[in-house]
């Protein structure tokens, strides 16, 4: 086949892989309430079918770049969610818990509509990156971060089936707040999403903090610009707010679309329902065993915390000592990705404690996610560092 051919299968298989995910919830929903095993087969069966295309597609995107395909950031996530997908196979095999799967689907289906937000383009790699101690890193750190997402989800569950909605504490309000940022990264797709169909851009000059003249190109309606920026293309609005230049006005631009997207949603959903995220999601927990929860969430831990020593900071700093001629200069994502370490270490660490919680253990894990989840998306999208190019 040639390179376009392989290019455009690889993207076609990734295409129908999302819509097989999204009708392979129906059945694995159905199987929560159900007896019949067949739903749960189906679900399953949809399931790998969906990881198996994927699988095509990572063959085939390596093949037409000539390197591992995980060298920016649309690469990087579209892989973070094949391995969110192959964690919860894992897992159901040696718990058969679908439920899992009914939370985890969507929350990898949230990351590859993240990913396809950026461009999608295959690009030869810049000298920082030719080094096969970046796929070793960037892989093992994708496979780590979707055991530990694993970990998120069974969290979740846990504190959903043990807590009661309508009584108001700080467990109920930090768990809707959680559920609100999922809504958020849905409204970051949507909004995205949006405004390409749309395909209005608006160009800004400006110096940047170097004093070298800088464009940034928005396809989103401009709230925030850099400060003394001149609009370039005719038509182009002003922007509401700028900013100093050492902030991405573009990428904070961008997060704030999200926000009201995503705000406006969950009011939406709040409005029509008239309920809590958490009141309407509880229901699946009914017939849910809250140890297993827990078990699950220690142990998919227990594997995660090592993977994520090493390919977050050991085979990092091998890397960073390669490209840059140092093992660690406190860039944002190494800084993150240390504090990230940290949290889990804290969980584990807490474990060894008879007196803590399964409920407090939850939260050190929810609270260990939402830093991988930061390091992903604020710092890519508003710090500027070393890993900017992803």
């Amino acid at each position: 086949m040639s390179t376009e051919s392989l290019l455009q299968l690889s993207e076609s298989v990734l295409f129908i892989s999302f819509f097989i995910y999204l009708v392979a919830i129906i059945p694995l929903g159905l199987s929560i309430k159900s007896k019949k095993r067949v739903y749960s087969y189906a679900g399953i069966s949809l399931t790998l079918i969906g990881f198996i295309l994927q699988l095509i597609y990572f063959g085939a995107r390596w093949s037409v770049a000539g390197h591992a395909p995980v060298s920016n950031l649309y690469e990087f996530m579209t892989f973070f969610g094949i391995m969110l997908i192959a964690g919860f196979l894992l897992i159901f095999f040696m718990y058969r818990q679908t439920i899992i799967g009914l939370f985890t689907i969507p929350l990898s289906l949230i990351i590859l509509g993240y990913a396809s937000a950026f461009s999608s383009e295959v690009s030869p790699l810049i000298p920082a990156l030719q080094s096969n101690w970046l796929t070793i890193h960037v892989m093992t750190v994708a496979f780590a971060s979707a055991v530990l997402s694993i970990a998120f989800v069974t969290s979740v569950l846990y504190l959903l089936k043990t807590s009661v909605p309508d009584k108001k504490n700080k467990s109920n309000f930090f768990l809707e707040l959680v559920m609100y940022a999922l809504v958020v990264v849905c409204g970051f797709i949507i909004s995205t999403t949006f405004f390409g169909m749309v395909g209005e851009e608006h160009a800004f000059q400006f110096q940047n903090k170097d004093d070298v003249t800088e464009i940034y190109e928005y396809t989103m309606y401009p709230i925030t610009v850099p400060n003394q920026s001149e609009v370039i293309n005719d038509g182009s609005q002003t922007g509401l707010v700028e900013l100093p230049v050492y902030i991405d006005s573009h990428k904070v631009n961008t997060l704030l679309w999200s926000f009201i997207i995503g705000t406006i949603l969950y009011i939406l959903m709040r409005l029509i329902t008239r309920r809590k995220v958490i009141t309407l999601l509880k229901p699946i927990t009914n017939k849910l065993d809250a140890s297993l929860m827990d078990e699950i969430s220690h142990r998919t831990i227990v594997i995660g915390f090592p993977l994520f020593a090493l390919g977050g900071l050991v085979f990092a700093m091998i890397w960073a000592q390669m490209a840059w001629t140092r093992f660690w200069g406190w860039d944002p994502k190494e800084v993150w990705a240390l504090i990230t370490f940290l949290v889990y270490a804290v969980y584990l660490h807490l474990r060894l404690n008879d007196k803590w919680t399964p409920q407090k253990a939850a939260w050190v894990s929810i609270i260990g996610f939402a830093t991988i989840i930061f390091n992903q998306v604020f710092v890519n999208l508003v710090i500027a560092g070393l890993h900017s190019y992803a």
